[in-house]
């Protein structure tokens, strides 16, 4: 049997027991060029061509098929610091952003994967769906919108998350910065915020804007690859 890739071995780590649709796996990677489409797919008649419909409604299924798992919306996202060095780490979706294909994530102004987007706006989130079997990698760039922004739509589509969120999860932004432990838990414990008052100075709204997307379902053996393109009315297509 040949060697398993990093990707088989990662998948086999989630799901021990999935070693015939890690074989499966394996035979989509060596499908190239026009034989793909013709291995990938199901609709017209089990070829799928580059023209397919967008993503998302795959995406939706996986989060409607898994909603019993409190996890099915923790996905990681990539970045790339200033010192050329990838860096990742688990993140909660929060969304869409006005129902278009944008995904939204909150996180603290004052972590490192603000200066990183600063230094490099691209990024990659993977998310892995394990009662489906199914993984998307998103690939694309990510805007940050904290309270100094000077764009007001912007800064309306923070003030939504902010009270979209949990009381609880808002109070998150009251302590230390990430990475600084919390030497007075007393303290912690005496924040208080006021339910209706709007974004504290340290919630920052990630944007990420998807560009390409490699969905993986290893229960079908499908493998579908989309890409962005410019419309000629200046709006987003896939192909």
């Amino acid at each position: 049997m040949p060697t398993p890739s990093p990707l088989v071995i990662a998948l086999f780590v989630v799901s021990h027991s999935s070693e015939s649709a890690i074989e499966g796996l394996e035979t989509i990677g060596r499908i190239q060029g026009d034989e793909f489409w013709h291995h990938v797919g199901k609709e017209n008649g089990g070829c799928v061509s580059p023209s397919s419909s967008s993503w998302k409604p795959l995406l939706r299924k996986a989060l409607d098929s898994n909603a019993h798992l409190k996890h099915s919306v923790f996905f990681q996202l990539a970045t790339i610091g200033a010192n050329g060095r990838p860096s990742n780490r688990t993140v909660v979706f929060r969304g869409f952003q006005e129902n278009g294909d944008k995904i939204q994530i909150n996180t603290d102004v004052r972590s490192n994967k603000i200066e990183e987007i600063k230094h490099c706006p691209f990024g990659e989130i993977c998310w892995y769906f394990t009662d489906s079997w199914e993984q998307f990698r998103i690939n694309g760039t990510i805007d940050f919108i904290d309270g100094s922004n000077s764009d007001p739509a912007k800064l309306q589509q923070r003030e939504k998350a902010w009270f979209m969120s949990s009381l609880k999860s808002r109070m998150q932004y009251l302590g230390p910065a990430p990475g600084i432990p919390v030497i007075d838990e007393g303290t912690a414990k005496e924040n208080h915020l006021d339910p209706t008052a709007g974004p504290v100075d340290a919630f920052c709204l990630l944007v990420f804007d998807p560009e390409q997307v490699d969905y993986l379902n290893l229960k079908s053996n499908e493998r579908l690859m989309f890409r962005s393109r410019q419309s000629s009315d200046g709006g987003k297509g896939w192909i």
